[in-house]
């Protein structure tokens, strides 16, 4: 009885959690306002420019 005492009153790691849920939660609604746009297209596309130099270093110019 007394560890699920101990358990359920221990607040330690909890403002990592609330942060991780805050970090999260504004990346959603960022997602959200831009997925159907301009600039969610052009940051979709970049991207995968990013991805396909990652996969393949040497097939990406320098200016590319």
């Amino acid at each position: 009885m007394k560890v699920l005492r101990k358990l359920l009153n221990d607040t330690d790691g909890q403002g990592l959690v609330e942060y991780t849920l805050i970090v999260f939660l504004v990346a959603f609604v960022f997602w959200v306002a831009i997925k159907d746009t301009t600039a969610g297209t052009a940051m979709g596309d970049m991207w995968s420019k990013v991805s396909d130099c990652v996969a393949t270093p040497f097939s990406c110019g320098s200016g590319s």
